[in-house]
């Protein structure tokens, strides 16, 4: 091998060979990737300079010495901080085979249910581990994290309550600080007023709508609510609880003393603290809320044969249905993360759960004892895993030496003030940490200790619990939770879900909007490095040196990207990007005295999340019209932007547009936007094919979130986790979202927009080595692939299907739109049909009607090579072909391959074949289907039944009873 020669890792990261590149030019009818790029991006917003900033690639090799090198600074203490956030054993067969493991992190969501029943099953696992640890009977599948499903609670109550002109919610002073950062951040545009005080101290009145506490409460103690909220149901006030769900193994479920709805964190159900997440939260409620709880609900179903089947139940909550009429603006979930809980339970199974659960609380009570002993008094009447210790004396230079000892040993405690000490345990701990903690104690003390206990005297401890809160009620009965203890048996549940879902190691998934373009494996292997993985979000910041280097080059990088002067970290959802970037908007307009500003512009083809964001951030939402090009309808935006001149707070644009097209007339758009007064606001789905090519600040916008899980590589995870961070030109980046824990910009910029300072921290590894390894170069070739990907299906695909919108040189952006709406009229086929007849052929559907309602919207991304775009060409004109059949009146038109389609190995084996067609094209329609068949694990499922029937929790018993 010549020593010369360095491989460039975008060339295993892009699809096409420059010789298909070339073959691909030839079909399209262009010279060159340059003359294809000219005649798709306009003039006048093209980049003239390259990202010198990003410079040039890494091999893998160099990338993964640099992340090394980097997280040697981090300095892994043990942390007994607590505030939701915990040490915790990750099994490794659940880290191997879910968590290391592309055929769980590269599924895309279940919106095509017959090819996603593994990560249902899954789901439904989390859900009935949420609803029987809670006693509350709907679950949904996981919220972003434990701040924003409290948020989430609270405007549920707020849309739902009877009193309309009631606009108080109270919250205990003794919830975490980071989760009512949060709700104030969430409270304010909707001019709720949050009373912060002692839940003691509630004054429920009628102009309250609800109320929120803890349990066990932020420093531990153990309140019983249950007198308090007997008062609130007599007054018709809902009373929402976050609870510790490990707790809950041995205290009273908040269901069982009237808690209407209940949050919190999953984190310490074996999944990494990653100095922030991140982590799935979860959120139960009652019966009546079961349309209004924001997030994915999974539910069974029937398949067409009558078998029981999985599904997304009522997905007419959801804001791409409900848009601005959305109580949420919820579009994800943190679905591997819910897994990878909802796993841990079932791994360990009630005893061993429990198990822990007391250990933890038995740890803490002999770590009371001993430090007893040298005169510390511990303030917690009742515990489960949390002491609040105070330090007899006043001399503060005791209360510095007991930091400054314990930092020496390595160990993290909470500072509370006031010679005040927090020390949270976790399932990590044992015996000699007890010992180690104790020492730190008594070293800087000065006091002689010796330990005398052991495991014998340890096990008669009992933990300290109030009587009158053990749980009696039973949990985790389900067989799934009793079933699979040995790692042989979990072994093959995992892998027996795994195979029932199809994800980017089988083929391509062509979703336009989504972007499931290839997550690199050594993107994604620092992220489970325990210096990035075990590290506490609010240890300080000199603890986490190579994170913040991590952070502050990341943020250099998208700037150069955006051309913005700032970015923020902190959004953990590309819908919590657009919260936060219209409230930083919403800031700057506050500061000018504008208050009144509050329309928000958004064109009809937005993303469902746009309008829902809008509303969320207390903003009205004023539709633009687009033009049969699927344009910006210019001189309706005009109109709308002069007539409410006064009001206006911002445009909310995608680009390129929704459509798959880069309007000409972008800067135009921004300007009229801008001379009367409003902000620009662009979502960054579509920045796959902007990067180095143009930029959010070249086309006039003024602040932009990311969609990191798109372009910038981070999985989808089968519907999460993701990253939404904002960038911001000059004159907003004083109003970034700051954080009440870990305070971590100079000025004081908005509320927290998430839990955690840095969001979803421990991913932002993958998009720094994607961008590390891709180099300046490499960032641009893969936007210019997408396009000619892009074009390269039109090209092939137009003989067939009609595309609805495309540029005015007839070529598309990134992605495109086929109309399958003819159709209809023509054969009685739906665009669904041709989604699920797909999966008959190995691949995932596109987006189904989206933008526009009877089409798919296919987006190839840069990763997947000319063969692989030609296998689903092929398919694609195989389904024209068969839906020929039926127009021409070959095949009965209500039994026919796409009105029976998806195909199972059971339709196989059938004996009682009574269909007009033949096996073989139904579960192998083309020869090279045969050679990796994928098969759907059931047929056609009933959507319409599982939400009239709704069970959103594991089947009884009784249905796994066989005869």
């Amino acid at each position: 091998m010549n020593n010369e020669y360095k491989e460039e890792f975008f060339e295993r990261h892009i699809g096409p060979s420059e010789e298909e590149e070339q073959e691909m030019l030839n079909l399209i009818g262009v010279n060159s990737l340059e003359e294809l790029i000219d005649e798709v991006i306009p003039n006048d917003i093209k980049m003239h300079k390259e990202l010198e900033k990003i410079g040039l690639s890494l091999t893998e090799q160099e990338l993964l010495n640099e992340l090394k090198e980097i997280s040697k600074k981090n300095k892994v203490f043990k942390s007994y901080i607590g505030m939701g956030y915990y040490p915790t054993v990750v099994p490794s067969v659940i880290k191997r085979n879910i968590l290391e493991n592309p055929g769980w992190y590269t599924q895309y969501t279940p919106y095509q249910a017959e090819i996603s029943q593994g990560r249902l099953e899954a789901l439904i696992n989390f859900q009935t581990m949420v609803i029987d640890l809670t006693k509350l009977p709907i679950a949904n599948s996981s919220l972003l994290d434990e701040g924003t499903a409290a948020a989430e609670a609270m405007l549920m109550f707020y849309y739902s309550r009877k009193n309309t002109d009631a606009n108080k919610f109270l919250v205990s002073k003794d919830c975490f600080p980071q989760t009512i950062d949060v709700l104030k951040s969430r409270a304010i545009p909707k001019s709720i007023e949050l009373i912060i005080t002692d839940h003691k101290s509630f004054e429920l009145t009628e102009d309250v709508f609800g109320l929120f506490v803890q349990y066990p409460a932020c420093d531990g103690e153990i309140f019983n609510y249950s007198n308090l909220f007997e008062q609130a149901e007599k007054k018709g006030i809902y009373k929402a609880v976050a609870a510790d769900l490990l707790s809950l193994t041995l205290l009273t479920p908040p269901g069982e003393f009237g808690a209407d709805v209940c949050v919190g964190n999953t984190q310490r159900f074996g999944v990494p603290m990653g100095y922030g997440g991140p982590h799935a939260a979860y959120l139960s409620a009652k019966e009546e809320f079961k349309r209004k709880i924001p997030g994915r609900i999974i539910g069974y179903s029937v398949d067409r044969r009558g078998n029981n089947a999985l599904r997304m139940a009522l997905q007419t909550r959801e804001q791409h249905i409900r848009r601005d009429k959305a109580t949420s603006n919820i579009c994800t979930a943190q679905v591997l993360l819910a897994v990878m809980a909802g796993m841990y339970a079932v791994y360990h199974g009630p005893k061993r759960i429990k198990l822990i659960a007391e250990r933890i609380s038995k740890l803490a009570v002999l770590l009371e004892t001993e430090l007893d002993k040298l005169g510390i008094k511990q303030l917690n009447e009742n515990f489960f895993d949390t002491l609040k210790l105070q330090v007899p004396f006043s001399s503060p230079e005791i209360y510095s030496q007991i930091e400054k000892t314990a930092i020496e040993r390595k160990l993290n405690f909470r500072y509370l003030g006031n010679n005040l000490i927090g020390i949270s345990l976790s399932e990590v701990d044992g015996l000699e940490d007890i010992k180690n903690i104790v020492n730190v104690f008594s070293s800087a003390l000065k006091k002689e200790y010796t330990s005398n206990f052991n495991e014998k005297t340890f096990a008669n401890l009992n933990p300290k619990l109030p009587q009158d809160l053990i749980r009696k009620s039973e949990y985790l009965t389900h067989p799934v939770f009793n079933s699979y203890h040995s790692e042989t048996k979990m072994l093959r549940y995992i892998k027996s879900l795994e195979k029932k879902d199809l994800s980017l190691i089988h083929s391509m998934t062509p979703l336009g909007s989504c972007t499931m373009k290839l997550n690199a494996t050594s993107e994604l292997l620092p992220f489970s490095w325990e210096e990035f993985a075990n590290i506490h979000p609010f240890v300080p910041t000199e603890q986490a040196e190579g994170y913040q280097i991590i952070f502050d080059k990341l943020k250099n990088y998208l700037c150069e990207i955006t051309g913005f002067e700032d970015v923020s970290l902190q959004p953990n959802s590309g819908a919590q990007g657009e919260f936060a970037g219209l409230s930083v908007i919403r800031a700057y307009h506050c500061s000018n005295g504008e208050d009144k500003r509050n329309i928000v512009l958004i064109p009809s083809s937005a993303h469902g999340t746009n309008p829902a964001s809008a509303v969320m951030a207390g903003m009205k939402v004023v539709v633009v019209n687009c033009d049969s090009y699927g344009n910006i309808d210019i001189n309706d935006l005009k109109t709308k932007a002069e007539d409410n001149k006064e009001f206006l707070a911002a445009l909310m644009v995608t680009y390129p547009s929704t459509h798959g097209v880069f309007e000409k007339s972008i800067r135009e758009i921004c300007s009229i936007v801008h001379q009367n007064g409003g902000q620009v606001y662009m979502d960054g789905a579509n920045m796959n094919a902007q990067v180095g090519l143009t930029s959010p600040a070249i086309i006039g916008a003024d602040v932009c979130h990311l969609n990191l899980h798109k372009t910038f590589a981070i999985p989808h995870g089968g519907g999460g986790p993701g990253v939404g961070p904002i960038a911001v030109a000059k004159h907003l980046v004083n109003f970034l979202p700051n954080h009440s824990v870990i305070k971590i910009r100079k000025d004081e910029g908005i509320n927290a927009v998430s839990s955690a300072p840095w969001g979803s921290a421990s991913i932002l590894t993958i998009s720094y080595a994607y961008i590390r390894l891709m180099g300046a170069k490499g960032l641009k070739k893969a936007s210019m692939i997408a396009i000619l990907n892009a074009n390269y299906l039109k090209a092939k695909l137009s003989p067939y299907y009609k595309v609805v919108y495309s540029g005015e040189n007839g070529r598309v952006a990134h992605e495109l739109i086929f109309d399958a709406r003819e159709f209809k009229a023509s054969a009685n086929i739906e665009v669904e049909d041709i989604a699920k007849r797909l999966m008959d052929y190995g691949f995932h559907a596109p987006t189904v009607s989206f933008p526009v309602h009877g089409t798919l919207m296919v987006e190839p991304t840069e990763s997947e090579a000319k063969d692989e775009l030609d296998r689903f060409c092929e398919a694609m004109i195989k389904i024209r072909d068969e839906i020929s059949d039926i127009e021409n009146g070959k095949v009965d038109i209500k039994d026919n391959l796409l009105k029976n389609s998806p195909h199972t190995a059971f339709d196989l084996v059938m004996d009682n074949w009574q269909h007009s067609y033949s096996k073989e094209n139904a579960v192998f329609p083309l020869d090279w289907v045969k050679a990796n068949k994928f098969w759907p694990a059931v047929n056609r499922i009933d959507g319409a039944y599982g939400d009239r029937n709704l069970l959103c929790s594991c089947l009884p018993v009784s249905e796994y009873i066989t005869d």
